[in-house]
């Protein structure tokens, strides 16, 4: 067994913007004639679709949830997700991504992307900031109808790089999945894929009993030392639920 794939996640991963959506969801919300709960956000929607997460907050508030009433919640967020990043100067990427993307080609593995966000809002970032090129295969929102914690997102990225790269063979196993989130480490386990955390959103020791290998930030994950692992006949598997 090899190493033959890295999956991004992006928000928590490629972009600190978590604050902007919690943000722009309160603001929704008051919108609505609604409140959110202080953490709730939180507890709700890290690692989730937007989409799951507006639904669930709905519903917890008696809010019935039709499809055109959310899909219209969703373009008004998407909008003004879109109208803050162009007010930023400088995007709020984290340090050494794009070290690490360059290392991750030069080492002539597939590079993908995985994420609840819609694809109008990694789409900005990526071409804003000059990475779409690393990303061959990028699954969004809009591709799926379950969230993270489900395993769905990485089993379709898992079909795409197939697809695209039918003598790749790639199995779910020889891909390294980089999270930040609780949700999204659930999700690419329940997908049987091994998982570094990055301790962007939750503590290091949170990330580190669920997680294959834990790091501060990017700049610490050690590529070759993972391909050493994945070489090994049989990786360990004692690695808690999280």
């Amino acid at each position: 067994m090899s190493l033959k794939a890295v999956i991004f996640d992006f928000n928590g991963v490629i972009i600190k913007d978590e604050p902007i959506h919690e943000q722009l969801t309160e603001q929704l919300l008051l919108e609505e004639n609604l409140t959110l709960k202080p953490g709730e956000y939180r507890k709700v929607c890290l690692g989730r679709s937007d989409r799951t997460c507006l639904q669930d907050l709905l519903a917890s508030r008696g809010r019935v949830v039709s499809e055109t009433y959310l899909t219209q919640l969703l373009k008004r967020k998407a909008q003004g997700y879109v109208q803050q990043l162009e007010n930023e100067e400088n995007l709020p990427l984290y340090p050494g991504l794009e070290s690490l993307l360059l290392q991750i080609r030069s080492h002539n593995l597939k590079i993908a992307l995985v994420s609840g966000a819609i694809r109008q809002e990694i789409d900005l970032v990526l071409n804003r900031s000059n990475l779409a090129e690393y990303f061959e295969i990028v699954v969004t929102g809009d591709d799926i109808t379950v969230s993270k914690p489900e395993p769905d997102s990485y089993l379709l990225v898992l079909e795409r790089l197939n697809q695209e790269y039918p003598g790749l063979d790639l199995q779910a196993q020889e891909c390294l999945v980089i999270e930040d989130t609780l949700a999204g480490i659930q999700a690419a386990k329940r997908a049987g894929m091994r998982v570094v955390g990055v301790a962007n959103t939750y503590p290091f020791h949170m990330l580190q009993r669920c997680c294959n290998w834990t790091v501060d930030d990017l700049s610490e994950l050690e590529l070759e030392q993972i391909q050493e692992v994945f070489s090994q006949k049989e990786l360990q598997k004692s690695v808690d639920e999280c």
